[in-house]
């Protein structure tokens, strides 16, 4: 038997899968199971395109609850407390410059569950944030990028 992937995240994310979770079981699939039971009406299965959307959608949605289900039953909670507070690790905001004259930039190195790079959280996962975790405040490194290798200076760790 394989072993189950842990899921990095913090509270707030478990908790925000926890609620997408209650909405998929109440909300969604209840309205999935209406479309199909209305398209239902309109006669012959073979031909009927609505039938098939709303079938889709309940294998989706299905899909989905058995995936939040899985990262939930999966998740390690980071727990900021008890790490160096100068080291780069798992749950916390990194700000650093990309050399020789970039602007700073912040973000906050969560796991891949709870990435969102437009609301500042990317995952550990990401080649800036492998870069990154286990450095502290004023190391110089090289990132490597998909666009290409860059140099950034660690400026603030919170």
């Amino acid at each position: 038997m394989a072993t189950e992937k842990s899921y990095y995240m913090t509270t707030e994310g478990k908790e925000k899968l926890e609620n997408e979770l209650y909405l998929l079981k109440t909300e969604k699939r209840q309205e999935v199971v209406e479309r199909i039971k209305i398209a239902r009406g309109f006669g012959d299965l073979s031909e009927n395109s609505e039938y098939d959307a709303a079938k889709d959608e309940q294998a989706f949605v299905e899909s989905r609850i058995a995936q939040v289900e899985n990262m939930i039953r999966n998740a390690v909670i980071i727990e900021a407390d008890n790490q160096d507070p100068n080291k780069v690790s798992l749950g916390k905001t990194v700000t650093f410059k990309e050399l020789p004259d970039g602007d700073e930039e912040s973000y906050t190195i969560v796991g891949s569950a709870e990435a969102d790079p437009f609301e500042g959280k990317i995952s550990n996962d990401s080649p800036i944030a492998k870069s990154l975790l286990g450095h502290e405040v004023g190391e110089t490194l090289n990132v490597p990028t998909p666009g290409g290798d860059m140099e950034i200076k660690l400026l603030k760790v919170e």
